[in-house]
């Protein structure tokens, strides 16, 4: 479980959202099974879907992430419900480069600085809200950060962090949010900008014991702030056969009468979390009826 805390400053002109996300990123490095760099990078973006993702209203609206920056990994994908639950993936899960002149993990170099974030919101509507902005740095965090102020021109602040022990596994994974609202005047500016500067990496807190709330009233330290509301998120995904057999009715029926004529059974695996459905030839062909009514 992820613990997620919301604060807000006393005048309410600034909001502060921090979660410490180090169980779900370790349930992707078991899930994707992915390398160390990778493993921070698509780490890195589903908490930022966390956390994007309670800040939407209705209790069935989603957010999806879509990284593609034509680095090693291929497109990286996060999505998360308005409780701040995740699922993500990653077209190439195993990636090895060297590390970057910092003696880092290359999360840039692994993503890639030449393509697009989109945001993509479902909110119930008849078409979903949907954002792009060009990859500033491929770190995702400052991505993050442009996105905000490009497309909703609200003033953002993000950090995000994952490390990875030598075995792989996660050791902390996390991240915060600060948003400033309209009203929110110069020396509250300058009190957040300090506070941030000021700030230890987000691992480094984790590790050595900053709870999520602790994260979250450090960023507004200075600005009176109480905390709006807690919560707990975790991974997970809302695949289903019916969902499957959907996805399969939609690439008609030609395909499907030639997939039941090539094998007597197939097998679909879900992207998300590796679930496997398999489908005899005969449900398939009538998967293929479907299609066709």
């Amino acid at each position: 479980m992820a613990k997620i805390v919301r604060t807000i400053s006393e005048d309410a002109s600034v909001v502060a959202t921090a979660i410490d996300a180090t169980d779900i990123v370790s349930e992707i490095e078991k899930i994707h099974q992915t390398s160390a760099v990778v493993t921070a990078a698509l780490g890195r973006l589903t908490i930022a879907a966390s956390l994007m993702g309670i800040g939407l209203k209705g209790e069935k609206d989603t957010l999806t992430l879509r990284m593609n920056g034509n680095g090693p990994t291929g497109a990286l994908i996060a999505v998360a419900d308005s409780f701040g639950n995740v699922k993500s993936y990653v077209c190439n899960p195993i990636v090895e480069i060297p590390l970057n002149k910092f003696g880092k993990l290359d999360v840039s170099g692994a993503v890639g600085k030449e393509g697009t974030l989109s945001v993509v919101k479902d909110l119930g509507l008849k078409e979903p809200y949907c954002g792009q902005v060009p990859i500033v740095s491929g770190e995702i965090a400052e991505d993050i950060a442009s996105y905000f102020a490009t497309s909703e021109q609200i003033p953002t602040v993000c950090g995000l962090g994952v490390l990875v022990n030598p075995d792989l596994t996660v050791k902390a994974a996390g991240g915060y949010l600060v948003q400033l609202l309209p009203f929110a005047d110069e020396s509250c500016i300058d009190i957040l900008e300090k506070n941030v500067n000021s700030l230890p990496s987000v691992t480094q807190m984790l590790s050595s014991g900053v709870t999520a709330e602790e994260m979250a009233m450090k960023v507004l330290e200075g600005l009176k702030p109480n905390v709006m509301d807690d919560l707990t998120a975790r991974y997970k995904c809302d695949c289903s056969r019916e969902r499957v057999e959907r996805a399969l009715i939609s690439i008609g029926s030609a395909e499907l009468d030639a997939m039941a004529d090539e094998e007597e059974s197939s097998e679909v695996c879900c992207h998300f979390c590796g679930k496997k459905y398999t489908f005899t030839s005969e449900q398939i062909r009538e998967l293929s009826r479907q299609a066709k009514a």
